[in-house]
């Protein structure tokens, strides 16, 4: 028997596994310490009301056995996928049901969808990343190769035609950075894909952040997406579903490669691999669609954009240099006094009583750089910002 040696080149603990473990031994030495944290991107809202009377009834529809659910449809509920394709539909973007999988979230997919790709597979990655796109991958021993993202490119890097690549990662709005494509920019990143028998993973785990009506909140605005692209996302962030758990995967049945459908060898993964979400799950996931729980959730999602402002304003303020902070819940930022990113990290905790993430821990051209969460209660964000720029 051997084991899979690759677990042995990733980084000995999950980025943030270290911060909490940071946090807590700061907190024993320091009970007294009032602690701010805009560091995991945690949601703090509760569910919205509409979600909430929505899972209450799924609770009474499992207390009858008239309307009792026991296993449920392998790509789930069909009332769940018909309502994220009319989601779409107001994006402009046409799908049908069979092209749309009910998941627990963004990260399981994120990674399983590897599944469906030989390990001699040439991956692109852009650099700072959300870690989990490394770590599974590293997981299965492929090839990675990286673009970087700086400040002279906004940290939204484009193709490069000298970069081999197979499978292509790219979220927007961005996890660290906040940066967000145009539709120009995606366009040329689809282009690349298709020129290159590519395949772009898409994570639009933010993308209900985005409030500018020009940029893209989807690989499928872009023509010819659909046939090079698999696109992630997450009601975990759209509607507080991080203690939940339910998001989605679209895959668009024009997406074929090697002489296969890869809409059909994801369902026949899933068929095999995973067992659904809960009926109660999906039936508060649905109502997050609905007109009533669009109008709350979009309430929430003020409230956190009007944190990010709180957080911008005060960096712009001072003169330190972001991105982000619109149109996504992170802000950017670079490190002063040209500290490192952990030591930026070890200074506002022991000065400022401030959590936040070091851009070192989502890659290479992460360090020097910082970035902050806007998920958190407005008065703590102010007070937060108090203290940042105090030091």
């Amino acid at each position: 028997m051997q084991i899979n040696h690759n677990y042995n080149n990733l980084e000995q603990s999950y980025l943030f596994s270290t911060i909490a473990k940071k946090v807590n031994e700061y907190k024993q030495n320091n009970p007294d310490k009032n602690i701010i944290r805009l560091g995991i991107g945690d949601v703090t809202l509760p569910l919205a009301p509409a979600v909430i009377s929505a899972m209450h009834k799924a609770v009474d529809d499992m207390a009858d056995a008239s309307t009792f659910k026991g296993y449920g449809e392998e790509q789930g509920y069909l009332f769940l996928r018909q309502a994220i394709a009319n989601y779409y539909a107001k994006k402009g973007v046409e799908l049908t049901t069979d092209e749309v999988f009910i998941s627990d979230g963004a990260k399981s997919d994120v990674g399983n969808i590897l599944d469906l790709f030989d390990k001699d597979n040439i991956v692109l990655i852009p650099d700072p990343v959300y870690p989990v796109y490394v770590d599974t991958n590293i997981m299965d021993g492929r090839q990675i190769n990286y673009i970087k993202g700086t400040q002279e490119n906004n940290f939204l890097p484009m193709p490069d035609d000298s970069i081999k690549a197979d499978i292509i990662y790219l979220c927007s709005p961005n996890n660290p950075t906040g940066s967000v494509y145009t539709k120009a920019q995606l366009k040329t990143w689809v282009d690349y894909a298709l020129k290159n028998d590519a395949v772009i993973l898409f994570d639009s785990a933010y993308e209900i952040f985005v409030t500018d009506t020009t940029l893209p909140t989807s690989i499928y605005q872009i023509e010819g997406a659909k046939k090079c692209a698999i696109e992630f996302c997450s009601l975990s962030k759209t509607a507080g579903f991080t203690g939940t758990r339910c998001g989605y995967t679209i895959v668009p049945t024009d997406l074929v490669k090697d002489g296969n459908e890869l809409r059909k060898m994801w369902l026949r993964r899933q068929s095999t691999k995973f067992n659904g979400v809960s009926y109660i799950v999906q039936r508060g996931a649905e109502a997050v669609f609905s007109d009533e729980g669009m109008a709350q959730i979009k309430e929430q999602i003020a409230y956190y954009l009007n944190n990010a402002k709180t957080i911008a304003d005060g960096l712009r303020a001072n003169n330190i240099w972001f991105v982000g902070g619109e149109n996504s819940p992170y802000i950017w930022l670079k490190c002063p006094n040209n500290m490192s990113s952990w030591e930026y990290f070890d200074f506002l905790l022991n000065n400022a009583n401030v959590v936040g993430t070091p851009g070192a821990g989502f890659g290479d051209a992460g360090e020097g750089y910082f970035r902050l969460s806007a998920f958190g209660d407005a008065e703590n964000v102010k007070e937060a910002v108090k203290r940042i720029i105090r030091g």
